[in-house]
């Protein structure tokens, strides 16, 4: 049993029994409860705290635990049907209504008992915990870490983002670098900092969703330039350009998602020069910089670390490779595009709270971050052969390229599938799976299915949720 199951049980046991005792009364000790349950003091702790967010209880330092007031039933709602007439006022087209679905799908919690092959974030397995454990801990001593940060960040994790996007003898300074909330935070500030609502903005089809949905949100129009095993095809992106006028491309040069391809050395040089001639930034989104598997070669440097003319405006997270709540990224830029960024975030959200910057920064400061990522490494490795494995011992025919880095594998299904009932009777039978169709800012030329290995328990669990897989598709 994980920590976080062995909490929720404790406070739902607790919750039962609170009818045992009137208005007041004193709930057994935590040694008492420790010892009935058989549980940690951290758990006690937690399930009680638990008990008193929710207002169930109340906590008295030195006198007890008691069950707190009874509250009366709740009011019944009001009337909110007034509402759909002031929604509607964005008219017909809803521009700048944020459309969220191809996001949520990724971030939703699976049922008890239900594979995931669908999250994007690390399995607590795959965590550095103990490391953040620490790095937390360190952060919390440190003299002014509850006092406000600039609002570009702290100038340490500043330059140490500097140098591991330029490179340590790259033009690239902590001048260059603001700090976000993580990488969909960053996605979002570029694109309503560079682009007007209104205007066009070049994609790669597939893309991933959390791109179109923050264009969407933006008032932008998301343009497909489609993609092959190269990466983004530069004779479509120089046609999307002149036909659009776009002066703006959000691409994943390393590790695409969801196709896992790498930008061909040969063409990155071109998608600099047609965005350069087009007058447009590339903002790059090097999300799976830190996933490299550990069977891949050298990863190519990113396109920032070879562009002095400001084109690219780079975003890259440490959130994929640590915990969803480390949400840690950095924006780089050159020239007046910084202060856009910087403007834009401001007045969205002031600036990134400082326990969390100086976190990161222990924790990338420490031995244990490189010991973390060798392991990250192999762990993913590990977990991308097994599905392969699994897919192809199983599911043959479904055809699929085997990426280095990531955390995904990219399915084409049979011509004529539905992709959305694949989905569906895949969960029925109890493993979570991504249609394809999200991933596409126009029709897509065929359908898919996207699975990831990052949130499964490990390889045992992959290979049955390939299983479960194999039950929906022969249905």
């Amino acid at each position: 049993m994980n920590h976080g199951s062995s909490v929720d049980q404790l406070a739902s046991v607790l919750r039962a029994e609170l009818e045992r005792y009137p208005e007041g009364g004193r709930l057994p000790s935590s040694r008492t409860l420790m010892e009935r349950h058989r549980v940690s003091p951290v758990t006690v702790s937690r399930a009680i705290a638990a008990l008193v967010a929710e207002g169930s209880v109340v906590s008295r330092p030195g006198a007890g635990v008691f069950r707190a007031r009874l509250r009366a039933a709740p009011r019944p709602g009001g009337d909110v049907s007034w509402q759909e007439v002031a929604l509607a006022a964005d008219g017909p087209a809803g521009r700048g209504r944020a459309d969220a679905s191809g996001v949520l799908g990724t971030l939703a919690v699976p049922a008890a008992g239900v594979i995931d092959l669908n999250g994007g974030y690390p399995h607590p397995s795959l965590q550095p915990e103990r490391a953040l454990a620490g790095a937390l801990a360190r952060a919390g001593r440190r003299p002014g870490t509850w006092e406000r940060p600039p609002v570009e960040g702290l100038p340490e994790l500043r330059a140490w983002f500097a140098r591991d996007i330029g490179g340590p003898d790259g033009a690239l300074t902590a001048a260059d670098v603001l700090i976000t909330g993580g990488g969909q935070s960053a996605l979002t500030t570029a694109l309503r900092a560079l682009a007007a609502p209104g205007a066009p903005v070049l994609v790669e089809s597939p893309t991933y969703p959390g791109a179109l949905a923050v264009a969407r949100a933006a008032g932008l129009r998301p343009v497909p330039v489609p993609v092959d095993g190269d990466g983004l095809r530069p004779g479509l992106l120089a046609d999307a350009f002149r036909a659009t006028g776009a002066r703006v491309l959000v691409c994943q040069p390393l590790f695409h998602n969801p196709t896992g391809a790498v930008l061909a050395p040969e063409r990155r040089h071109e998608v600099l020069r047609i965005a350069r001639e087009a007058g447009a930034f590339v903002v790059e989104d090097d999300f799976a910089r830190l996933l490299a598997h550990s069977d891949a070669p050298p990863s190519p440097r990113p396109l920032a670390a070879d562009d002095p003319d400001g084109v690219v405006v780079h975003i890259r997270s440490l959130t994929k490779a640590t915990s969803p709540s480390l949400r840690i990224g950095a924006l780089t830029a050159r020239g007046p595009a910084l202060e856009r960024l910087r403007t834009t975030q401001v007045v969205d959200s002031f600036f990134v709270p400082r326990p969390l910057q100086e976190t990161a920064l222990e924790l990338v400061g420490s031995p244990a971050w490189r010991t973390h990522l060798r392991r990250l490494a192999e762990g993913l490795r590990e977990r991308r052969s097994a599905l392969a494995a699994a897919l192809h011992g199983a599911l043959p025919e479904l055809r699929t390229r085997i990426p280095h880095g990531g955390y995904h594998l990219w399915l084409r299904l049979p011509d004529g599938t539905d992709e959305a009932a694949l989905a569906a009777a895949a969960l029925a039978e109890g493993v979570a799976v991504t249609p394809g169709r999200a991933y596409y800012p126009a029709e897509p030329p065929a359908p898919h299915l996207r699975l990831t290995h990052i949130s499964a328990a490990g390889t045992a669990q992959l290979a049955e949720g390939v299983e479960r897989l194999r039950r929906a598709v022969v249905r």
